[in-house]
């Protein structure tokens, strides 16, 4: 498996203490960013964000360049982009060319945006949207097909020099942490890490009631290849069935103290992106990750 410097103990004590950003937060199109929108972000005190493509070829190269300047006027970095493409896990070998050929565009796209990761979603066989559910994503012919569409989106971000980050949720074919370790040790290179999403892979009422050992799981199976982490906090709705609902970080079950510790002695070098927030919401949530750093004795580094 592919390693880097982060991975020797010897290290950890001059290494950075993870870094701040947000995913969502900037309008949907990079023509429509204005230097109002990522000053607000700036103010918060995040130090980068996500930008999102649309669709493959949606946005043009004075469109991305215009995003990728007025972002690093303001002083942040641009962590991740994040298009929209056909799904990598399709029955027929033409729908999934159709979903690799989309998201090669926008590795084209994130390499004149400059940003560090590229996002990759497995997609999936629900026609209503990549994240819904279906019976046969957790079939091993599925998972299968995932892994030969990463093998050759993986080939391409190696000739484009492009970074990618694979995410996984309980509803996909990346269903849990051991497939995450299937897939890392599979693909052994560097332009391949995984979006840590803890969240995401919450299946069942005793992961929801002891979220560390699904936590714990994850980064012991992608240990060494984690660039950027979504991070959320939950709560166990009282329902008669099993809701799990995101909420504001510091309003759930996490223990975002823990977790940003041992996030840092595995991957100090990592993206924490708070995610799926309003403007409104963001405020209580970077003071709330705030709070959780200093309780975990961690400060977030300066910008690179």
């Amino acid at each position: 498996m592919w390693h880097t410097p982060y991975d020797d103990p010897a290290h950890l004590g001059s290494l950075p203490d993870m870094l701040i950003g947000v995913a969502g937060a900037l309008p949907d199109r990079p023509a429509d960013i204005s230097p109002a929108d990522v000053r607000r972000l700036a103010e918060l005190g995040l130090q980068g964000t996500n930008v999102k493509l649309g669709g493959p070829g949606e946005a043009s190269d004075a469109e991305l360049r215009h995003a990728r300047r007025v972002i690093a006027d303001a002083g942040l970095v641009i962590a991740q982009s994040n298009g929209a493409y056909g799904s990598l896990v399709g029955h027929s070998d033409a729908d999934r060319r159709l979903g690799i050929d989309g998201l090669i565009a926008h590795m084209h796209a994130t390499t004149v945006l400059g940003a560090r990761t590229c996002y990759v979603r497995p997609g999936g066989l629900n026609p209503n949207g990549p994240w819904f559910g279906h019976p046969d994503h957790h079939l091993d012919a599925t998972f299968d097909r995932a892994l030969d569409s990463l093998r050759r989106t993986t080939r391409a971000a190696e000739d484009l020099g492009v970074v990618l980050a694979f995410e996984g949720h309980v509803l996909s074919t990346i269903d849990r942490p051991e497939r995450v370790a299937a897939i890392l040790d599979a693909i052994d290179s560097p332009a391949l890490t995984f979006n840590l999403d803890p969240v995401n892979f919450i299946g069942s009422i005793w992961d929801a009631w002891r979220p560390n050992a699904v936590y714990d799981r994850l980064l012991d199976s992608a240990r060494g290849r984690i660039v950027t982490a979504h991070w959320k906090d939950f709560i166990v709705q009282e329902e008669l069935v099993l809701h799990v609902d995101e909420v504001v970080p510091g309003r759930g079950v996490v223990d975002h103290a823990r977790w940003l510790q041992r996030l840092n002695a595995a991957e100090p070098h990592a993206w924490v992106l708070l995610e799926h927030l309003t403007l409104e919401q963001l405020a209580p949530a970077k003071q709330a990750v705030d709070a959780a750093m200093s309780r975990a004795s961690l400060s977030w580094d300066p910008a690179p």
